[in-house]
């Protein structure tokens, strides 16, 4: 029997990757992320976690294995269209904001598309208004704070309406606070999420799941709050909690 259902946001198999100097990356990492998904990816520094991230938008190839994006092959025929579908929101939102305007930031990557005028007018002021900075649109970037260009940063991707939104290090550097109301706004938006993080409360907070990569390859894969309270798995792959946070206790109270 033939299955109608829509495939798997991501699709990761048998993965490798060397760099030019031999340093071997991946070796061989198997990943499935659903459509609407939210999972966190962990793991000690050096793990391969952006490696790996570099490679579901095409910014990396030519190792062995495959990646495909809501089942199309990331290849050269499909990157344009393989990176609209794939956002990556980086560590700093300074490496993503360069234009004069949060609107002229968030138009950016829809008018390079083609987009124009009305249509254009209405998919930033939506992308503003899902990170709560619309009021924000004429304001120079720089002017904004740490945690309001972030927001900004993560407008930019939704203005191209991706299919998997990808987080580096999304909560750093944040205020609690800020914080919090990235978290709010993560959780209302209907799109799949990859979030790499070392704060591990936050990937507890929003993700359901967590994929623990260490030396190249998936050493876990389960739900978020079994994976962060086995002590011996977490010691083994130098991931460490805050003092006295007890993630089955903060995930009853979820």
């Amino acid at each position: 029997m033939t299955s109608s259902a829509a495939p798997a946001s991501l699709e990761v198999s048998g993965l490798a990757f060397a760099y030019p100097d031999g340093h071997q990356a991946l070796f061989g990492v198997d990943l499935t992320v659903g459509r609407g998904e939210r999972v966190a990816l962990l793991g000690p520094n050096g793990a391969g976690k952006t490696t790996l991230v570099l490679h579901l938008n095409g910014i990396l190839t030519g190792g062995a294995g495959s990646v495909k994006v809501a089942g199309l092959p990331v290849e050269k025929r499909n990157l344009a269209e393989i990176r609209r579908r794939v956002g990556i929101v980086f560590q700093d939102p300074d490496d993503q904001l360069f234009m004069p305007t949060v609107r002229e930031d968030v138009a950016f990557g829809p008018a390079a598309s083609g987009m124009r005028g009305a249509e254009l007018e209405a998919r930033v002021h939506k992308a503003l208004e899902r990170v709560g900075m619309a009021e924000y649109a004429d304001r120079p970037p720089h002017h904004l704070s740490f945690g309001q260009r972030r927001r900004v940063a993560v407008a930019t991707v939704l203005a191209m309406e991706p299919e998997i939104l990808v987080l580096d290090e999304p909560s750093s550097n944040l205020d609690p606070a800020s914080r919090r109301e990235l978290a709010d706004i993560l959780r209302a938006l209907d799109v799949t999420v990859l979030m790499v993080t070392h704060d591990l409360p936050y990937a507890l907070e929003l993700c359901s799941r967590s994929v623990i990569l260490s030396g190249g390859t998936i050493a876990a894969d389960g739900k978020t709050a079994d994976v962060l309270a086995d002590d011996e798995l977490m010691r083994t792959h130098r991931l460490e909690l805050p003092f006295g946070f007890d993630p089955r206790a903060a995930a009853a109270k979820a």
